[in-house]
């Protein structure tokens, strides 16, 4: 065969390998990357079994597994969105900040341990600190359990460790590239990326969605698909002049396209490339297994493995705890973490590049990856005996402060600190624009002299440097004035502090000579930087050119349109929700503080209600839970009737919050089973109710949900949660609603009329 033909030859065996593995694997029900790995692993060069036929030129593999590894970057940042990153709360942020610290500082221990190099313990650190986003979500999927009340905080920890796990590839490569450890250089590798990532997300925001609105009415899918992955690799190329990874653009640049009207399109025509792309990334890792390492390497591959599902689920399982989750959702938190990810295969194929990571690294981890994605459905399953075993043998003390803490987490989401609030608000405007205004200095700087000089050759240097500052200042002024002139929402928010206390007048008077003090630093720092000239002249020209701002800043009023349609493009989506239903948009953010799921309780023996009607059992009055179905044997009730007796030994299925199923178990001396499985013809719901809803206008006991085998729950109405709604209540347009019952039924209720 020609030599040019080998790289075909190569793709039809890698592409025909996948796709006959990865049926495998869908039959067997397990993840495709498993497929993936396994058809590298036998087409590849090490084990020898397609002698001739087999993969002829790895190097040509190598490089498009890297084209793959851009995107799949891409893709991940198309789904990953800054904005679900502010909304993922404090009890991810915290779960996953634990995890990944904890695991980073164990890999580098076991890697000391096991006599490995200190950069190849750093790295092994760095490839043990994140689960798999991929595997988890798909076994989630296929298991059903997407709508399980610990399913928002996985998938909020996913997505927080997927950011810290872009940030450890850029700082490990720098590590790698000092050979060194300088706590100096790492703190400013740090402050570099976070600069650049800022920045690139604030002019891609303000740019691209602006761009693509504009010209929407001529981008076809063809066009689009251009479009995206030549911005993709557009952001691949700066990010490697600057030093960073190609992974780090193309996760920018997907995030960045993920916040506009197109993300969804873009996703959907670039998904056959990524799945193409990434299937040869997969393959590649395959074929870098080798037998004999595997062979040789046993015992370390065991210990590697026991040390992930070990501490990973120690340490998910203390971070879900300390963040206020009971012991149900941080064992079912915990026990879907306990897996290598796809950012373990790119940091151990980067070290391997980088030459820090001996041969043999690479295909430990492969296999350790491998072993821990066979276990994850398993252990999955297994997080129900788990909180059995711990509610049996954890101290009650213990015990009872972990689901202490989450009834106090439940019924306190909804009350804020203004104060904080405030702050936030204000500690990010100064944070934003001042990485703005430092990049105007930085370009300034660089490009500035030299157009001058080309422009006015004949005028002297001293001028030149003038020019250059006024040029500089001139164009800093909007963001100055968005630096120092406070937004609307820290201006309510400062109003209404001062009003409160005496106190709240110096601290927002102080915040706000801060400000200044911040934007006069900027303002000598452009003078600072072209012209010579004295402490007192500098200082008197600064504050001259502030004055003049302040004066004249209401003539400056249009500048805040850069800034409104930043946060335009930003809130693009949000903004088009509530054109199309202005109400249920905002309704809905709403409903997401509540947790309201079903839980089955099961009633003993010696409790003080077995025995007596539902009439006579205060569960409203006392837990404000619901019970929606009684299991009795080989008998089912769905939506019991006020004078249904219960007897030791049923099931019920009741719902409410964390803390109303804590305090209806209690209530009812039962056993709750934490399984919290539900028969399949179940289903509970939340409606947002417009016009057209056939619930909407009609009283409670008007609307025939009992009878229709349904019941309703809650009822959110503005700010107020109406657990227990008398008969008499009529539904109002805006109202949230939880509708339990049999899923046809419940799906017919929430309905349009």
């Amino acid at each position: 065969m020609p030599e040019d033909l080998n790289l075909v030859k190569d793709l039809a065996v890698i592409l025909i390998a996948s796709g006959v593995f990865t049926i495998l694997s869908k039959a067997l029900k397990q993840p495709l990357i498993l497929g993936y790995i396994v058809a590298g692993f036998l087409v590849g060069p090490h084990l020898g079994l397609l002698s001739g036929i087999g993969i002829s030129d790895t190097e040509s593999v190598r490089q498009w597994s890297e084209i793959g590894i851009i995107f799949l970057l891409f893709g991940l940042g198309l789904e990953f969105s800054f904005k679900k990153l502010l909304k993922v709360g404090s009890a991810a942020l915290i779960t996953a900040g634990i995890n990944c610290l904890g695991m980073f500082l164990i890999g580098i221990l076991t890697g000391t341990a096991l006599g490995w190099q200190m950069m190849e313990s750093v790295f092994l650190g760095g490839m043990l600190s994140m689960s798999s986003t991929t595997i988890i979500i798909k076994a989630y999927t296929e298991m059903g359990l997407k709508e399980k009340p610990y399913a928002p905080l996985v998938f909020g920890i996913l997505v927080v460790e997927d950011l810290i796990a872009v940030l450890l590839m850029v700082l490990l490569s720098t590590l790698a590239a000092s050979h060194r450890f300088s706590g100096g250089e790492m703190v400013l590798a740090l402050a570099k990326l976070v600069f650049f990532l800022i920045l690139w997300f604030l002019v891609g925001i303000y740019l691209i969605p602006t761009l693509l609105r504009k010209y929407r009415s001529y981008l076809s899918d063809e066009i689009m698909l251009l479009v995206s992955i030549g911005l993709c690799f557009a952001m691949v190329t700066l990010a490697s002049s600057l030093g960073f990874s190609e992974a780090l653009g193309a996760f920018v640049m997907g995030s960045i396209l993920s916040e506009t009207m197109e993300g969804e399109r873009i996703a959907r025509l670039t998904a056959p490339l990524k799945d193409l792309f990434g299937a040869v990334f997969f393959v590649s890792v395959g074929m870098m297994v080798d037998p004999a390492v595997i062979a040789q390497y046993w015992l370390p591959i065991l210990i590697i493995a026991l040390v992930v599902v070990v501490f990973m689920f120690v340490f998910s399982m203390l971070g879900a705890s300390l963040s206020g989750k009971g012991l149900s959702t941080s064992t079912h938190t915990a026990m879907s973490l306990l897996q290598l990810g796809e950012f373990s295969f790119i940091i151990a194929g980067m070290g391997v590049t980088l030459g820090v990571l001996r041969g043999f690294v690479y295909p430990v981890i492969i296999t350790v990856s491998v072993l821990t994605t066979f276990t994850t459905p398993y252990l999955i399953k297994a997080a129900d005996p788990m909180e059995r075993f711990l509610r049996g043998h954890l101290p009650a003390r213990l015990l009872s402060r972990i689901d202490h803490e989450d009834i106090d987490q439940t019924t306190s989401k909804a009350a804020r600190n203004q104060w904080r609030s405030m702050l936030k608000s204000y500690f990010l405007r100064v944070l934003l624009y001042s990485v703005l205004l430092t990049a105007i200095l930085m370009a300034s700087h660089i490009y500035l002299p030299g157009l001058v000089a080309f422009l006015l050759p004949s005028v002297s240097p001293d001028l030149r440097g003038i020019l250059v500052a006024v040029v500089t200042l001139v164009v800093m002024i909007p963001f100055l004035y968005g630096l120092a002139i406070s937004g609307s929402s820290i201006k309510h928010a400062a109003s209404r502090l001062i009003k409160e206390s005496d106190a709240g007048v110096w601290r927002v008077l102080a915040l706000m000579v801060l400000r200044i003090l911040i934007a006069l630093s900027f303002c000598i720092a452009a003078i600072v930087s072209n012209v010579e000239i004295s402490a007192v002249a500098l200082t008197g020209v600064a504050v001259l050119f502030l004055t003049i701002f302040f004066i004249l800043r209401v003539h400056f009023h249009r500048l805040a349109s850069i800034e409104d349609r930043f946060f335009e493009n930003l809130h693009q989506k949000e903004i088009q929700a509530r054109r199309e239903r202005p109400v249920a948009a905002s309704v809905q953010r709403k409903l997401s503080a509540y947790g309201i799921h079903p839980r089955r309780v099961v009633v003993s023996a010696d409790s003080t209600y077995a025995g007596k009607a539902l009439r006579d059992i205060p569960i409203r009055s006392e837990s404000g839970a619901n019970i929606i179905k009684i299991l009795r044997g080989h008998r089912s009730i769905l939506v019991p009737a006020a004078d249904e007796i219960i007897y030791p030994g049923d099931i019920l299925l009741a719902i409410g919050t964390h803390g109303q199923l804590a305090s209806f178990t209690a209530l009812m001396s039962a056993t709750a089973d934490f399984s919290e499985e539900t028969p399949s013809e179940f289903s509970l719901e939340c409606f947002v109710l417009d016009e057209s809803s056939f619930l909407t206008g009609k009283r409670l006991r008007e609307a025939g949900i009992r009878d229709g085998g349904c019941m309703v729950v809650s009822i959110l109405r503005g700010e107020e949660m109406i657990t227990n709604p008398s008969p008499d209540l009529l539904f109002e347009v805006g109202d949230g609603v939880w509708i339990a019952g049999e899923k046809k039924s419940v799906a017919w209720f929430g309905g349009e009329k």
